[in-house]
């Protein structure tokens, strides 16, 4: 072990940060804030456009904002946040050094260079051609060039990851099975491995396209490819914040999990079938089978599915138990009614948790249906759904950690604590029903990237029903309350960072602390009439079970007034 590593015990919450580890956190944590920020900006153009009464941009520049937004908000703010959680659960949680920081730091410089690359491409504005950015509509060089630049460092952030663990396991620094959180951040980072090589495979040629070196990409092989990794990027999120929520549970109630085996054995079935739903989105191709279509977007992907229920049972079922153990056992929900709601970290997690399964997970199932989802292919509705996923699923739950982290890791007293409180509320509900009137406008039909809905001027123009222009406009408002949401959470992180009392360091040394085994754990205690350990989680989610089946059968009902058979 290396004389110049040393790390500090932290007084708070008594987790051990190794220098260099922390020093990558809080860089990796701040740029990512810093394009959260970049992104939220954008996001005012998009939806102050899309709003009809407002109609705001130009359409030029109106594809130009939505191309930076999207990569801004879906791949840099998300995967430079979850690289900080990669060496959170590998160093700090095993505490251990950090293997190669001059490599990690190699990966931060690579990282921050193809996204400042690609942001200033696309502003020069040449290269409006969306996150997707389909051959043969091409971009300039440096679009690609940016990403590929970005996407290495990435990947080589997630094997500074590993050979992290590696260290951990030579310097024994932990006995036994890794925790729980560290599991499925690993379960990520393999994810994250197979998604980054899926966009460097496909953006390498497109480059060389673009440069004149390739003279063809075939178009089909690209859309295949390239959502391997664009919708592959969410099943990192997906994993990366399973595993926050694990993490917030133990940190708000001292939670452990109900079952850690079914959970660990939760998050192998994503590695193995999670990234098939990134076939959801060629539904429409027709190049494509329908024998591989139907095998990858129902019976594979089921088992994905099992495994994020899984967990939406074992979470709040684990904060339930733990509440129950209190003595807060009256009835199904005095453990939820008595919840630390004002603490932003908790009711951040917890919202995002009803929002991504409810949301996001049931409009997920519908959308991987083949019949299903010509309805709303290419609507609307998509955005509806990912915003369920990514940003009340995946941006939530970050929000809600940087809460904890800006005391324990950046050590300082968080300011304006009152907003703090209120902003996961804030911007939670309004992301609720953002998605909600999303999905129904694209249930009408309202396509999904068009800058003018009602197609004006146009010889093809359509005239939409009044519930269609309704909707575009409560989007346009829940929009601008979520946007304030946002705003929010920057006011108080930037400014807890750089106004927020400074906190004690607390000890440092040169050793780590090794951590005690930990073995898996299985709560037996049942409580209430029905015997079930958690009887309060099990009503919430007979309450998902009716919600799916009904929202199913209503989709089936729709699709049956549109295909009439003669």
């Amino acid at each position: 072990m290396s004389t110049a590593t040393t790390y500090r015990t932290c007084p708070r919450s008594g987790l051990q940060f190794e220098k260099n580890a922390e020093s990558l956190m809080k860089a990796n944590a701040f740029i990512g804030v810093v394009w959260l920020l970049i992104g939220g900006i954008l996001a005012i153009g998009v939806v102050l456009t899309r709003w009809p009464a407002v109609h705001w941009l130009p359409a030029d520049k109106f594809y130009m904002v939505l191309t930076a937004h999207g990569i801004d908000m879906l791949i840099f703010w998300i995967i430079f946040f979850e690289v900080a959680v990669l060496y959170f659960a590998s160093s700090t949680l095993l505490r251990c050094r950090l293997a190669t920081p001059r490599v990690a730091w190699l990966a931060f410089a690579l990282m921050l260079v193809g996204s400042v690359l690609n942001n200033v491409t696309v502003f020069r504005g040449a290269s409006s051609v969306m996150m997707t950015s389909y051959v043969p509509m091409m971009a300039e060089p440096n679009f690609y060039l940016g990403l590929i630049l970005f996407a290495v460092g990435a990947l080589i952030a997630c094997f500074v990851f590993f050979g992290t663990l590696v260290v951990a396991k030579r310097e024994k620094t932990y006995d036994g099975s890794v925790p729980l959180v560290t599991f499925g951040a690993i379960t990520a980072a393999i994810i994250a491995v197979f998604t980054i090589s899926s966009g460097a495979i496909i953006l390498i040629p497109t480059w060389l396209k673009s440069v004149g070196i390739v003279h063809e990409v075939d178009a089909l092989v690209y859309r295949t490819v390239w959502w391997a990794f664009g919708h592959s990027s969410q099943q990192i999120n997906v994993a990366a914040h399973i595993s926050v929520w694990y993490l917030v549970a133990a940190v708000a109630f001292g939670a452990k999990p109900m079952s850690e085996r079914v959970s660990r054995m939760a998050f192998l079935l994503y590695i193995l079938f999670l990234q098939l739903a990134s076939a959801h989105h060629l539904l429409a191709d027709p190049g494509l089978s329908t024998p591989w279509k139907v095998v990858n977007t129902s019976y594979f992907m089921y088992f994905a599915v099992l495994a994020s229920m899984i967990h939406g049972l074992t979470i709040p079922g684990a904060m339930e138990v733990a509440q129950r153990r209190k003595g807060y056992t009256k009835g199904l929900f005095e453990w939820l009614r008595k919840a630390p709601w004002s603490n932003p970290t908790f009711s951040g997690v917890f919202i995002a948790i009803i929002g991504f399964g409810f949301l996001g997970g049931i409009s997920g199932v519908m959308m991987g249906t083949e019949q299903l989802n010509m309805i709303i292919h290419n609507t609307i509705y998509v955005p509806g759904h990912f915003h369920a996923t990514v940003v009340i699923g995946t941006t939530l739950t970050f929000m809600a950690l940087t809460y904890y982290l800006i005391p324990v890791l950046f050590k300082r007293e968080m300011v304006l604590p009152g907003l703090a409180k209120w902003q996961p509320y804030l911007f939670g509900f309004s992301m609720y029903f953002f998605c909600l009137v999303m999905m129904g406008a694209g249930t009408l039909g309202v396509e999904r990237r068009h800058w003018d809905m009602a197609f004006g001027g146009s010889p093809l123009a359509y005239e939409w029903p009044g519930a269609a222009y309704l909707m575009m406009g409560l989007v346009g408002i829940a929009g601008v309350a979520a946007i304030g949401g946002g705003a929010i959470y920057i006011l108080v992180t930037v400014g807890s960072l750089l106004f927020g009392r400074r906190l004690e360091d607390g000890e440092v040394s040169a050793r780590f602390v090794p951590l005690p085994r930990a073995a898996p754990t299985v709560i037996a205690q049942s409580y209430g009439s029905a015997g079930f350990a958690a009887p309060g989680t099990f009503a919430l989610a007979r309450v998902f079970l009716i919600s799916f089946v009904l929202y199913y059968f209503i989709n089936w009902k729709y699709l049956s007034t549109l295909w009439g058979l003669s």
